[in-house]
C-alpha cells in the first residue's frame, strides 16, 4: 500500500465531497427535467399514422348510469281487503293467473253480506209498496178523497224508501256483489245470500295470495291478494347525488336487466324529494313498458339515462388522454414547429368516446387522437 503525503490525503477527500454532492445535484436535476418532458417530433412517415383532432365547443347530452330494481307499478297494482267478515269456503284463482275485473277470486261465508242482501231486498219491497201508495193517494187526492197534504206525505215517504233502497243497493256495490247476483236476491233466489264472493277490483296477474281456505276474515282488513297489471313497471334507479342536476322528467332511460332479452326503454317520471339512507343515493323512478312481463319485481337491472339538458364543452377522445407516472391526465398538442408537446388537463364528463376538458385546452387545439400511445413510448426512450 503506497503511502500518501497529508497535502494529498486531504485533496483526494475534498474531490470525494465534491463527487458525491455533484451526484446529488444531478439527480435533482434529472428529476426536474423528467417534469419537464421534451417535445415529440415525427418524421414525416411517422406522422401519417397518427390522427390530429381539433378541439372546438360541442353541445353533448349527458349520459348517466345507475344501479336500480323493478317494482310494480303502485297506480296499477291493488291489494284486495276482504269485504266481509267469515271464514273462506273456497279459492277460485293461483298465482300468476291473469284475472278480468270482477272476476271472483274467492268464495266467504259471511253473515254480513247475507244481512245485506236481506236489507236491499227488505228496502226495495218498501219503496215498491211506497210508490203504489202513494200512486193511489195522488188519485183519491185528484177527487178530493183524502187533502192534498195527505197526498204529498205519501210522495216523501216514496222519495225516502228510494233512498234507502239506493243506499242499501250501494253497500252490496262496496262488497263487490255483481248486477246478477243483485238481480237474483231480488227474484227470490234462495243461493243468493248465502255466500259472499271476493272478486278482483282490477284486471292483471295475481302476484299475491294471502289466504288458505277455513281462514278467517275481517271485513275492510284482511289483506287476501295482490294484482297488478305487469303490462307497466316501475324502476327505481340509485342516481348519485352528483348526478342528480343532469337528470330532468320525463328523460329517455334504457334499462338493462343483462337477461339476454334485450333493452327496456321508459322514461323518468319522479325524483326523490329525499336521500336513500341507506344506501346516499336519490332515487329516479322510472316508467317501462314491460312487454311480455319479463321484468319482475325486485329484479335487478342496470340503467343509463340521457339528459334532456344540452350542456357544452371541449371534447377531446377517450383515445387521446393518457396518464403520467403520477397519473395525472395529459395529452399530446400539436404546435406550430410541427412538435408534440404533453399537455395536463382535467377532465369532466366522460362518456364511451369522448371526455369533456374543463381546462388545460383551448378552442382551436389540435390533440393527437389517435397514435398518443406511440408518442409516449418515444418520449420515455
Amino acid at each position: 500500500m503506497v503511502d500518501r503525503p497529508p497535502f494529498r490525503r486531504l485533496t483526494l477527500a475534498l474531490l470525494a465531497v465534491l463527487l458525491v454532492g455533484g451526484c446529488s445535484s444531478t439527480s435533482d436535476q434529472g428529476d426536474n427535467a423528467s417534469a419537464a418532458v421534451a417535445n415529440v417530433r415525427l418524421t414525416k412517415a411517422q406522422r401519417s399514422h397518427i390522427r390530429l383532432y381539433t378541439i372546438v365547443p360541442v353541445g353533448y347530452r349527458q349520459r348517466i348510469t345507475a344501479p336500480g330494481t323493478v317494482d310494480f307499478d303502485n297506480d296499477q297494482s291493488t291489494a284486495v281487503v276482504s269485504p266481509f267478515t267469515g271464514p273462506v269456503t273456497r279459492i277460485l284463482v293461483a298465482l300468476g293467473q291473469h284475472v278480468a275485473r270482477g272476476q271472483p277470486l274467492a268464495v266467504v261465508e259471511s253473515a254480513d253480506y247475507a244481512t245485506a242482501i236481506g236489507a236491499y231486498r227488505k228496502a226495495a219491497v218498501t219503496a215498491a209498496n211506497a210508490h203504489r201508495l202513494a200512486a193511489a193517494d195522488r188519485d183519491l187526492a185528484a177527487h178530493n178523497g183524502i187533502s192534498e197534504r195527505e197526498a204529498a206525505q205519501a210522495q216523501t215517504d216514496a222519495a225516502s224508501a228510494d233512498a234507502d233502497r239506493d243506499a242499501a243497493l250501494q253497500s252490496l256495490i262496496s262488497m263487490g256483489v255483481d248486477r246478477g247476483t243483485v238481480a237474483r236476491a231480488m227474484a227470490g233466489s234462495p243461493t243468493a245470500g248465502l255466500a259472499g264472493v271476493i272478486r278482483a277490483p282490477v284486471s292483471g296477474i295475481i302476484v299475491d295470495k294471502q289466504i288458505t281456505p277455513g281462514q278467517l276474515l275481517q271485513a275492510g282488513s284482511s289483506p287476501t291478494f295482490t294484482v297488478a297489471n305487469l303490462s307497466q313497471v316501475w324502476v327505481l334507479a340509485q342516481v348519485a347525488p352528483g348526478d342528480v342536476g343532469a337528470i330532468g322528467l320525463n328523460d329517455a332511460a334504457m334499462i338493462d336487466p343483462g337477461t339476454g332479452t334485450g333493452i327496456f326503454h321508459g322514461t323518468v317520471a319522479n325524483l326523490s324529494a329525499s336521500v336513500d339512507p341507506n344506501t346516499r343515493a336519490v332515487v329516479a323512478r322510472i316508467v317501462a313498458p314491460n312487454p311480455g312481463d319479463l321484468l319482475k319485481k325486485q329484479m335487478y337491472v342496470d340503467v343509463s339515462i340521457e339528459s334532456g339538458r344540452v350542456s357544452t364543452g371541449l371534447l377531446a377522445p377517450v383515445s387521446a388522454v393518457l396518464r403520467d407516472d403520477q397519473n395525472l391526465p395529459f395529452v399530446y398538442l400539436a404546435l406550430p414547429d410541427g412538435s408534440f408537446a404533453r399537455r395536463h388537463v382535467t377532465l369532466g364528463y366522460r362518456d364511451s368516446q369522448n371526455y369533456d376538458v374543463t381546462s388545460g385546452l383551448a378552442s382551436g387545439d389540435r390533440v393527437v387522437a389517435d397514435g398518443a400511445i406511440f408518442l409516449q413510448f418515444m418520449q420515455n426512450q
